[in-house]
């Protein structure tokens, strides 16, 4: 009787759970069977991992073998146990020494002949194993810059099964024959799902032309947006774009990624661990390092946006764009329910989805760009254009976005028609994006010195009450937000709102704290009527 262990990681959501993989073997006739309720692609490991052994060079015992997933109560999923139970077998088939494998943690999926293929999941995989306490790491070759992201851990990176059995028993390493055909490297099809990339609304429409990066320079005109925009991105404000089409709603909002500051270590590691779960993280880039942009189609389910799916919950949009941006374009034209899905995400930064395989809590703080029409036909704001819809289907359409999940949106622009000398540029160019991200920059800086000691980055971030006692504006500068709270056009939420948007706009104008002028911005940002506020570039 043999018995040996490894251990591999499960992954619920983005978290990982660290399983320990058992073999044992008994007298009997010759079976193999897997317990602790793995999935269908799981109990297919048998046979997987049964011809890699074979293939590899290495004797498959012909007794009863039993391989546990403990814990058993966890669900597990994927392919990327195989190599953790090929070695846990042949430890117990002594062809390994059991204690120079119970303390590893394997992640891969086994080909046929062998050979160690990628899996999605590595980087939550491999925090997880570290947050256990493990220091060895065994992964596929092509996912080891990915587990190196991890400090504390020795990752192996093995390209097959005979590679490692020779580190193991310390012999001579057999050299693998790389595929050098000129052809894309099959070996990555397992860290990409079908369907992902530029085609699913993953990168800005603008920047998947080759040669051309998107500029705000090429926005013409629009003063008001641009610096909507530039005040979304210094303090994280959800922002919503009305008007007519083609006045530049999308391009705008395409742009506003590259206006973000880049990610911090932290935050990289977070959009890493989501994305390679997903499925769309580039072969090659192990790091994200840019703020994450995601643009899903109107006619997405509110499982696609929030999370879900068969069996375990998968990230949806929302945690698609955690730490970016998430632009919903043509959004009266989305389902209510799945709009009203987000409200509990853009209040917590996270999403908790339930379902009968469990319950999994994603990470969902995003920076939400809406852009809608005024009407179905796009005219009911232009003078003499022709707008043939009836106010009832006017107001039915502009009603698809709830009360709620507007009082939830900082900045309401109007983005009105481009005029002639704008559109042919003799009013001169706009500012740059670099020119424009610089100024975001400082004004981060100056909001996270501020908020230094707290639980917060951002001013979006800073709770009403906070706002209220402890980083309070100038005396009397609240004057004109308390009539509109007392007239009813601004909410107690709103009012809060209010406050974090004029404490982004002193950052950028390099003022100690808000004043008038910085409250009539943020009430002009927000309720669209008009107080003489300064908006042209550079104003602020």
């Amino acid at each position: 009787m043999g018995y040996a262990r490894a251990c591999s990681v499960a992954l619920v959501g983005v978290e990982g759970v660290v399983v320990e993989v058992q073999a044992d073997l008994e007298p009997g006739v010759a079976a193999f069977t897997l317990v602790g309720l793995p999935d269908k692609s799981l109990i297919e490991s048998r046979d997987r991992v049964r011809a890699a052994v074979v293939n590899s060079g290495a004797e498959w015992p012909q007794k009863k073998l039993t391989v546990g997933l403990s814990p058993a109560s966890v669900p597990k999923s994927g392919s990327g146990f195989d190599l953790a139970v090929a070695c846990a077998v042949l430890g117990a088939g002594e062809r390994l020494d059991p204690a120079a494998i119970a303390d590893v943690v394997m992640i891969g999926e086994l080909g046929l002949d062998g050979r160690v293929r990628p899996v999605r999941g590595v980087l939550p995989a491999v925090l997880a194993a570290a947050e256990a306490g493990y220091q060895q790491v065994v992964v596929p070759e092509q996912t080891a810059g990915e587990a190196a992201l991890v400090p504390g851990v020795s990752v192996l990176g093995v390209r097959s099964l005979r590679q490692l059995i020779a580190i193991l028993c310390d012999e001579p390493v057999p050299d693998e024959p790389v595929d050098d055909l000129g052809r894309p490297d099959a070996m990555l099809a397992g860290l990409m799902v079908p369907g992902t990339g530029l085609g699913a609304g993953l990168a800005p429409a603008s920047s998947r032309g080759e040669g051309h990066t998107p500029d705000l320079a090429d926005v013409a005109g629009q003063p008001r947006p641009r610096k909507a925009l530039e005040v979304a991105a210094a303090g994280g404000h959800h922002l919503l774009f009305s008007g007519p089409p083609g006045a530049g709603k999308t391009m705008l909002a395409e742009r506003l990624s590259a206006v973000l500051p880049p990610l911090t270590r932290q935050e990289s590691l977070e959009v890493t661990a989501v994305h390679s779960v997903a499925g769309i993280l580039p072969p090659g880039e192990p790091l994200v390092s840019r703020a994450p942009y995601c643009a899903p189609h109107h006619s997405a389910t509110m499982q696609s946006l929030v999370g879900g799916g068969n069996g375990m919950p998968r990230p949806g949009a929302v945690s698609l764009a955690h730490r970016g941006v998430l632009f919903l374009d043509e959004a009266p034209e989305f389902s209510g329910k799945a709009l009203d899905a987000l409200r509990q995400p853009l209040e917590s930064g996270h999403v908790v989805v339930a379902r009968a395989a469990g319950v999994v809590r994603l990470p969902a703080r995003f920076l939400m760009v809406l852009a809608a029409n005024p009407c179905p036909c796009g005219r009911h704001s232009l003078t003499g254009a022709g707008c043939e819809c009836p106010p009832s289907v006017v107001r039915r359409y502009q009603a698809r976005l709830s009360g709620p999940l507007l009082d939830r949106v900082d900045l309401r622009v109007e983005v009105e028609p481009v005029d002639r000398a704008d559109l042919l540029e003799q009013g001169g160019r706009g500012e740059s994006t670099a020119v424009v991200a610089a100024r975001v920059r400082e004004a981060r800086a100056r909001a996270a010195e501020r908020l230094a000691g707290t639980p917060w980055t951002t001013n979006s971030e800073v709770p009403g009450h906070e706002l209220r006692t402890r980083l309070l504006a100038a005396p009397g500068a609240l004057a004109a937000a308390e009539r509109d709270l007392e007239r009813g056009i601004l909410t107690a939420r709103g009012l809060d709102r209010v406050l974090r948007v004029a404490w982004t706009v002193a950052d950028l104008r390099g003022a100690p704290r808000p004043e008038d002028r910085d409250i009539a911005v943020a009430l002009e940002l927000r309720t669209g009527i008009q107080r003489g506020a300064p908006m042209e570039m550079g104003a602020l």
